[in-house]
Protein backbone atom coordinates (compact mmCIF):
# COMPACT_ATOMS: atom_id res chain seq x y z
CA UNK A 1 0.00 0.00 0.00
CA UNK A 2 2.84 2.41 0.79
CA UNK A 3 4.27 1.90 -2.71
CA UNK A 4 0.84 2.41 -4.20
CA UNK A 5 0.32 5.64 -2.24
CA UNK A 6 3.74 6.82 -3.42
CA UNK A 7 2.60 6.20 -7.02
CA UNK A 8 -0.56 8.23 -6.38
CA UNK A 9 1.53 11.07 -4.99
CA UNK A 10 3.72 10.97 -8.11
CA UNK A 11 0.52 11.22 -10.16
CA UNK A 12 -0.46 14.25 -8.09
CA UNK A 13 2.93 15.84 -8.86
CA UNK A 14 1.95 15.51 -12.53
CA UNK A 15 -1.47 17.00 -11.78
CA UNK A 16 0.12 20.06 -10.18
CA UNK A 17 2.49 20.37 -13.14
CA UNK A 18 -0.27 20.24 -15.73
CA UNK A 19 -2.43 22.87 -14.04
CA UNK A 20 0.46 25.37 -13.91
CA UNK A 21 2.69 24.87 -16.95
CA UNK A 22 0.83 27.13 -19.39
CA UNK A 23 2.22 30.23 -17.66
CA UNK A 24 5.73 29.23 -18.77
CA UNK A 25 4.74 27.86 -22.18
CA UNK A 26 2.64 30.88 -23.14
CA UNK A 27 5.39 32.73 -25.11
CA UNK A 28 6.22 29.64 -27.21
CA UNK A 29 2.57 28.78 -27.86
CA UNK A 30 1.90 32.38 -28.86
CA UNK A 31 4.70 32.31 -31.44
CA UNK A 32 4.15 28.79 -32.82
CA UNK A 33 0.35 28.50 -32.70
CA UNK A 34 -0.85 32.09 -32.40
CA UNK A 35 -2.40 31.37 -28.99
CA UNK A 36 -3.63 34.53 -27.27
CA UNK A 37 -3.93 35.07 -23.50
CA UNK A 38 -7.67 34.49 -23.88
CA UNK A 39 -7.01 31.17 -25.66
CA UNK A 40 -4.69 30.04 -22.90
CA UNK A 41 -7.12 31.17 -20.20
CA UNK A 42 -9.81 29.05 -21.85
CA UNK A 43 -7.44 26.08 -22.16
CA UNK A 44 -6.56 26.34 -18.48
CA UNK A 45 -10.24 26.70 -17.65
CA UNK A 46 -11.07 23.53 -19.58
CA UNK A 47 -8.54 21.62 -17.48
CA UNK A 48 -10.19 22.77 -14.27
CA UNK A 49 -13.76 22.34 -15.53
CA UNK A 50 -13.35 18.79 -16.83
CA UNK A 51 -11.45 17.97 -13.64
CA UNK A 52 -14.35 19.37 -11.60
CA UNK A 53 -17.11 17.70 -13.62
CA UNK A 54 -15.39 14.36 -13.12
CA UNK A 55 -15.50 14.69 -9.32
CA UNK A 56 -19.05 13.33 -8.99
CA UNK A 57 -18.44 10.13 -11.01
CA UNK A 58 -14.97 9.78 -9.48
CA UNK A 59 -16.48 9.97 -5.97
CA UNK A 60 -18.98 7.25 -6.77
CA UNK A 61 -16.25 5.14 -8.38
CA UNK A 62 -14.01 5.45 -5.31
CA UNK A 63 -16.78 4.21 -3.04
CA UNK A 64 -17.97 1.43 -5.38
CA UNK A 65 -14.99 0.37 -7.55
CA UNK A 66 -12.03 1.53 -5.48
CA UNK A 67 -9.10 3.87 -6.09
CA UNK A 68 -6.80 1.46 -7.99
CA UNK A 69 -8.78 1.12 -11.22
CA UNK A 70 -10.33 4.58 -10.97
CA UNK A 71 -6.97 6.36 -10.83
CA UNK A 72 -4.91 4.13 -13.13
CA UNK A 73 -7.37 3.98 -16.03
CA UNK A 74 -8.24 7.68 -16.05
CA UNK A 75 -4.64 8.85 -15.68
CA UNK A 76 -3.39 6.52 -18.42
CA UNK A 77 -6.06 7.43 -20.97
CA UNK A 78 -6.67 11.07 -20.08
CA UNK A 79 -3.30 12.20 -18.77
CA UNK A 80 -1.10 10.26 -21.18
CA UNK A 81 -3.43 10.68 -24.13
CA UNK A 82 -4.04 14.37 -23.49
CA UNK A 83 -0.30 15.12 -23.22
CA UNK A 84 0.28 13.27 -26.51
CA UNK A 85 -2.45 15.31 -28.21
CA UNK A 86 -0.88 18.51 -26.83
CA UNK A 87 2.49 17.45 -28.29
CA UNK A 88 1.05 17.26 -31.83
CA UNK A 89 -1.35 20.22 -31.52
CA UNK A 90 -1.47 22.57 -34.48
CA UNK A 91 -3.94 25.15 -33.19
CA UNK A 92 -5.25 26.70 -29.96
CA UNK A 93 -8.39 24.58 -30.32
CA UNK A 94 -6.37 21.39 -30.09
CA UNK A 95 -4.54 22.79 -27.05
CA UNK A 96 -7.92 23.32 -25.36
CA UNK A 97 -9.04 19.77 -26.16
CA UNK A 98 -5.75 18.38 -24.88
CA UNK A 99 -6.06 20.30 -21.62
CA UNK A 100 -9.62 19.00 -21.18
CA UNK A 101 -8.39 15.40 -21.55
CA UNK A 102 -5.52 15.98 -19.14
CA UNK A 103 -8.01 17.39 -16.62
CA UNK A 104 -10.02 14.17 -16.86
CA UNK A 105 -6.84 12.15 -16.38
CA UNK A 106 -5.77 14.08 -13.30
CA UNK A 107 -9.23 14.18 -11.70
CA UNK A 108 -9.02 11.06 -9.48
CA UNK A 109 -5.45 11.05 -8.17
CA UNK A 110 -5.63 13.39 -5.15
CA UNK A 111 -9.08 12.21 -4.12
CA UNK A 112 -7.99 8.57 -4.37
CA UNK A 113 -5.17 9.39 -1.94
CA UNK A 114 -7.53 11.22 0.43
CA UNK A 115 -10.00 8.34 0.23
CA UNK A 116 -7.31 5.90 1.35
CA UNK A 117 -6.22 8.23 4.17
CA UNK A 118 -9.80 8.65 5.36
CA UNK A 119 -10.35 4.88 5.36
CA UNK A 120 -7.04 3.67 6.84
CA UNK A 121 -5.74 6.43 9.14
CA UNK A 122 -7.03 8.27 12.19
CA UNK A 123 -9.17 11.34 11.38
CA UNK A 124 -6.97 13.33 13.75
CA UNK A 125 -4.06 13.25 11.28
CA UNK A 126 -6.13 13.63 8.09
CA UNK A 127 -5.32 17.34 7.74
CA UNK A 128 -1.61 16.74 8.25
CA UNK A 129 -1.50 13.88 5.74
CA UNK A 130 -3.57 15.90 3.26
CA UNK A 131 -1.16 18.82 3.58
CA UNK A 132 1.89 16.60 3.12
CA UNK A 133 0.49 15.15 -0.10
CA UNK A 134 -0.25 18.58 -1.53
CA UNK A 135 3.12 19.84 -0.32
CA UNK A 136 4.96 17.04 -2.11
CA UNK A 137 2.65 17.33 -5.10
CA UNK A 138 3.44 21.02 -5.34
CA UNK A 139 6.89 19.99 -6.53
CA UNK A 140 5.05 19.71 -9.84
CA UNK A 141 4.45 23.45 -9.52
CA UNK A 142 8.19 23.90 -9.20
CA UNK A 143 8.88 21.56 -12.11
CA UNK A 144 6.58 23.59 -14.33
CA UNK A 145 8.58 26.78 -13.71
CA UNK A 146 12.31 27.21 -14.32
CA UNK A 147 13.00 23.49 -14.94
CA UNK A 148 10.37 23.46 -17.69
CA UNK A 149 11.94 26.58 -19.21
CA UNK A 150 15.28 24.77 -19.34
CA UNK A 151 13.72 21.61 -20.81
CA UNK A 152 12.02 23.63 -23.54
CA UNK A 153 15.33 25.22 -24.49
CA UNK A 154 16.82 21.75 -25.00
CA UNK A 155 13.92 19.66 -26.33
CA UNK A 156 11.36 22.27 -27.44
CA UNK A 157 7.84 22.37 -26.09
CA UNK A 158 6.66 19.45 -28.23
CA UNK A 159 9.51 17.20 -27.11
CA UNK A 160 8.82 18.13 -23.50
CA UNK A 161 5.15 17.15 -23.91
CA UNK A 162 6.05 13.79 -25.43
CA UNK A 163 8.20 13.07 -22.38
CA UNK A 164 5.31 14.06 -20.10
CA UNK A 165 2.95 11.74 -21.99
CA UNK A 166 5.34 8.83 -21.44
CA UNK A 167 5.76 9.61 -17.74
CA UNK A 168 2.00 9.94 -17.24
CA UNK A 169 1.34 6.56 -18.81
CA UNK A 170 4.14 4.91 -16.82
CA UNK A 171 2.80 6.28 -13.51
CA UNK A 172 -0.71 5.06 -14.41
CA UNK A 173 0.64 1.55 -14.99
CA UNK A 174 2.51 1.68 -11.67
CA UNK A 175 -0.70 2.64 -9.82
CA UNK A 176 -2.50 -0.32 -11.40
CA UNK A 177 0.29 -2.69 -10.36
CA UNK A 178 1.15 -1.51 -6.83
CA UNK A 179 -1.96 0.11 -5.32
CA UNK A 180 -4.36 -1.95 -3.21
CA UNK A 181 -7.96 -0.95 -2.52
CA UNK A 182 -9.06 -0.57 1.13
CA UNK A 183 -11.73 -2.97 2.31
CA UNK A 184 -15.32 -1.92 1.72
CA UNK A 185 -17.22 -0.23 4.54
CA UNK A 186 -18.99 -2.87 6.63
CA UNK A 187 -22.77 -2.77 6.92
CA UNK A 188 -23.63 -1.73 3.37
CA UNK A 189 -24.93 1.71 4.32
CA UNK A 190 -26.64 3.50 1.45
CA UNK A 191 -26.40 7.13 0.51
CA UNK A 192 -25.51 9.64 -2.17
CA UNK A 193 -24.03 13.08 -2.64
CA UNK A 194 -27.53 14.47 -2.03
CA UNK A 195 -27.22 13.40 1.61
CA UNK A 196 -24.11 15.58 1.88
CA UNK A 197 -25.79 18.52 0.18
CA UNK A 198 -28.53 18.39 2.82
CA UNK A 199 -25.98 19.19 5.56
CA UNK A 200 -26.22 22.93 6.40
CA UNK A 201 -22.75 22.97 8.01
CA UNK A 202 -21.09 22.21 4.68
CA UNK A 203 -22.77 25.12 2.88
CA UNK A 204 -20.89 27.59 5.06
CA UNK A 205 -17.60 25.92 4.08
CA UNK A 206 -18.25 25.47 0.35
CA UNK A 207 -17.82 29.17 -0.64
CA UNK A 208 -14.34 29.47 0.87
CA UNK A 209 -13.47 26.05 -0.58
CA UNK A 210 -14.44 27.51 -3.94
CA UNK A 211 -12.55 30.79 -3.61
CA UNK A 212 -9.46 30.07 -1.48
CA UNK A 213 -7.50 28.27 -4.20
CA UNK A 214 -8.38 30.23 -7.31
CA UNK A 215 -6.13 33.31 -6.77
CA UNK A 216 -3.00 31.17 -6.32
CA UNK A 217 -4.02 28.76 -9.09
CA UNK A 218 -4.91 31.59 -11.46
CA UNK A 219 -1.72 33.55 -10.88
CA UNK A 220 0.68 30.61 -10.79
CA UNK A 221 -0.99 28.62 -13.53
CA UNK A 222 -1.74 31.40 -16.00
CA UNK A 223 -1.36 35.09 -15.25
CA UNK A 224 2.14 35.44 -13.82
CA UNK A 225 3.65 34.97 -17.27
CA UNK A 226 1.56 37.55 -19.17
CA UNK A 227 1.65 39.95 -16.17
CA UNK A 228 5.43 40.05 -15.97
CA UNK A 229 5.75 40.14 -19.76
CA UNK A 230 3.33 43.02 -20.30
CA UNK A 231 4.06 45.15 -17.23
CA UNK A 232 7.76 44.49 -16.57
CA UNK A 233 8.97 43.29 -20.03
CA UNK A 234 10.25 40.10 -18.39
CA UNK A 235 11.83 37.36 -20.49
CA UNK A 236 11.22 33.61 -20.13
CA UNK A 237 14.05 33.20 -17.62
CA UNK A 238 12.63 35.91 -15.34
CA UNK A 239 9.14 34.40 -15.55
CA UNK A 240 10.65 31.03 -14.67
CA UNK A 241 12.33 32.52 -11.60
CA UNK A 242 9.14 34.16 -10.34
CA UNK A 243 6.99 31.08 -10.90
CA UNK A 244 9.69 28.99 -9.19
CA UNK A 245 9.59 31.28 -6.14
CA UNK A 246 5.78 31.12 -6.01
CA UNK A 247 5.93 27.34 -6.38
CA UNK A 248 8.25 27.05 -3.39
CA UNK A 249 5.94 29.33 -1.40
CA UNK A 250 2.98 27.07 -2.16
CA UNK A 251 4.96 23.98 -1.12
CA UNK A 252 5.90 25.65 2.16
CA UNK A 253 2.32 26.75 2.77
CA UNK A 254 0.90 23.27 2.30
CA UNK A 255 3.37 21.75 4.74
CA UNK A 256 2.83 24.58 7.23
CA UNK A 257 -0.96 24.39 7.29
CA UNK A 258 -1.05 20.63 7.95
CA UNK A 259 -0.37 20.48 11.72
CA UNK A 260 -1.65 23.94 12.67
CA UNK A 261 -5.11 22.76 13.72
CA UNK A 262 -3.47 20.63 16.42
CA UNK A 263 -1.08 23.42 17.40
CA UNK A 264 -3.82 26.04 17.87
CA UNK A 265 -6.73 23.74 18.70
CA UNK A 266 -8.91 25.06 15.87
CA UNK A 267 -9.37 24.56 12.16
CA UNK A 268 -11.74 27.40 11.46
CA UNK A 269 -9.54 30.21 12.73
CA UNK A 270 -6.35 28.81 11.18
CA UNK A 271 -8.14 28.79 7.82
CA UNK A 272 -9.69 32.22 8.34
CA UNK A 273 -6.42 33.82 9.47
CA UNK A 274 -4.36 32.38 6.64
CA UNK A 275 -6.81 33.39 3.93
CA UNK A 276 -7.09 36.87 5.43
CA UNK A 277 -3.33 37.26 4.92
CA UNK A 278 -3.70 36.02 1.33
CA UNK A 279 -6.39 38.68 0.85
CA UNK A 280 -4.00 41.36 2.13
CA UNK A 281 -1.39 40.26 -0.44
CA UNK A 282 -3.97 40.53 -3.22
CA UNK A 283 -4.90 44.01 -2.03
CA UNK A 284 -1.19 44.90 -2.14
CA UNK A 285 -1.00 43.78 -5.78
CA UNK A 286 -4.16 45.74 -6.48
CA UNK A 287 -2.74 48.90 -4.91
CA UNK A 288 0.77 48.66 -6.46
CA UNK A 289 0.43 46.66 -9.69
CA UNK A 290 3.51 48.20 -11.32
CA UNK A 291 5.81 48.18 -8.30
CA UNK A 292 8.04 45.49 -9.78
CA UNK A 293 11.18 44.00 -8.29
CA UNK A 294 11.13 42.19 -4.97
CA UNK A 295 7.89 43.81 -3.75
CA UNK A 296 5.70 42.32 -6.47
CA UNK A 297 7.42 38.95 -6.24
CA UNK A 298 6.91 38.80 -2.47
CA UNK A 299 3.23 39.69 -2.76
CA UNK A 300 2.70 36.99 -5.38
CA UNK A 301 4.54 34.48 -3.20
CA UNK A 302 2.37 35.58 -0.26
CA UNK A 303 -0.76 34.69 -2.21
CA UNK A 304 0.71 31.23 -2.77
CA UNK A 305 1.95 30.78 0.81
CA UNK A 306 -1.14 31.93 2.71
CA UNK A 307 -3.61 30.64 0.13
CA UNK A 308 -2.41 27.04 0.53
CA UNK A 309 -5.27 26.18 2.91
CA UNK A 310 -6.94 23.68 0.54
CA UNK A 311 -6.07 20.58 2.63
CA UNK A 312 -7.10 22.23 5.89
CA UNK A 313 -10.49 23.22 4.45
CA UNK A 314 -10.84 19.68 3.10
CA UNK A 315 -10.14 18.36 6.61
CA UNK A 316 -12.76 20.75 8.04
CA UNK A 317 -15.37 19.38 5.65
CA UNK A 318 -14.16 15.80 6.15
CA UNK A 319 -15.07 16.04 9.85
CA UNK A 320 -18.78 16.09 8.86
CA UNK A 321 -18.77 13.11 6.42
CA UNK A 322 -20.26 9.72 7.39
CA UNK A 323 -17.81 6.83 6.72
CA UNK A 324 -19.76 5.34 3.79
CA UNK A 325 -19.76 8.68 1.94
CA UNK A 326 -16.10 9.61 2.34
CA UNK A 327 -15.31 9.16 -1.36
CA UNK A 328 -18.22 11.27 -2.50
CA UNK A 329 -17.58 13.78 0.29
CA UNK A 330 -13.98 14.59 -0.60
CA UNK A 331 -14.79 14.76 -4.31
CA UNK A 332 -17.75 17.06 -3.62
CA UNK A 333 -15.43 19.43 -1.77
CA UNK A 334 -12.97 19.18 -4.63
CA UNK A 335 -15.74 19.96 -7.11
CA UNK A 336 -16.27 23.32 -5.47
CA UNK A 337 -12.55 24.08 -5.23
CA UNK A 338 -11.53 23.08 -8.75
CA UNK A 339 -14.80 23.95 -10.51
CA UNK A 340 -14.76 27.55 -9.35
CA UNK A 341 -11.13 27.86 -10.43
CA UNK A 342 -12.00 26.64 -13.92
CA UNK A 343 -14.88 29.07 -14.27
CA UNK A 344 -12.74 31.97 -13.09
CA UNK A 345 -9.90 31.09 -15.46
CA UNK A 346 -12.35 31.78 -18.30
CA UNK A 347 -13.83 34.84 -16.62
CA UNK A 348 -10.39 36.38 -16.08
CA UNK A 349 -9.50 35.64 -19.70
CA UNK A 350 -12.46 37.67 -20.89
CA UNK A 351 -11.77 40.33 -18.27
CA UNK A 352 -8.20 40.62 -19.55
CA UNK A 353 -9.45 41.04 -23.12
CA UNK A 354 -12.07 43.62 -22.10
CA UNK A 355 -9.64 45.79 -20.13
CA UNK A 356 -6.66 45.66 -22.51
CA UNK A 357 -5.68 48.61 -24.68
CA UNK A 358 -4.85 51.16 -22.02
CA UNK A 359 -2.17 51.05 -19.35
CA UNK A 360 -0.20 47.79 -19.38
CA UNK A 361 -1.19 46.99 -15.81
CA UNK A 362 -4.92 47.71 -16.24
CA UNK A 363 -6.03 44.13 -17.09
CA UNK A 364 -4.12 42.78 -14.12
CA UNK A 365 -5.58 45.36 -11.75
CA UNK A 366 -9.00 44.08 -12.80
CA UNK A 367 -7.95 40.46 -12.24
CA UNK A 368 -6.42 41.18 -8.82
CA UNK A 369 -9.56 43.06 -7.84
CA UNK A 370 -11.81 40.18 -8.86
CA UNK A 371 -9.73 37.67 -6.92
CA UNK A 372 -9.75 39.88 -3.82
CA UNK A 373 -13.53 40.41 -4.00
CA UNK A 374 -14.51 36.75 -4.23
CA UNK A 375 -12.01 35.72 -1.53
CA UNK A 376 -13.49 38.39 0.77
CA UNK A 377 -16.99 37.01 0.11
CA UNK A 378 -15.84 33.48 0.92
CA UNK A 379 -14.27 34.65 4.17
CA UNK A 380 -17.40 36.55 5.20
CA UNK A 381 -19.61 33.47 4.77
CA UNK A 382 -17.05 31.23 6.45
CA UNK A 383 -17.21 33.36 9.59
CA UNK A 384 -20.56 31.68 10.37
CA UNK A 385 -19.25 28.11 9.94
CA UNK A 386 -19.05 25.56 12.74
CA UNK A 387 -15.53 24.79 13.93
CA UNK A 388 -14.97 21.05 14.15
CA UNK A 389 -11.92 18.88 14.78
CA UNK A 390 -11.83 15.08 14.80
Amino acid sequence: MKTGIACLIMAYVLSQFYRAFLAVMSPALSVDLGATPTDLASASGYWFLTFAIMQIPVGAALDKIGPRLTASVLLGLGGGGGAALFAVAGSPTEIKLAMALIGIGCSPVLMATYYIFARLYSPVVFGTLAGVVIGIGSLGNIGSSLPLTMAMEVFGWRGSLWALAAVSFAVAVAIGVFLRDPEKVAGGAKGSVLDLLRMPALWLIFPLMAFNYLPAAGLRGLWVGPYFTDVFAADAARIGQVTLAMGFAMVLGNFAYGPLDRVFGTRKWVIFGGNSLALLCLLGLLAWPAAGGMATTLLICGVGLFGASFPMIMAHGRAFFPPHLVGRGVTLMNLFGIGATGVFQMITGRLHAATSGGAAEAPYVAIFGLYAAVLAIGLLIYLFSQDRRD
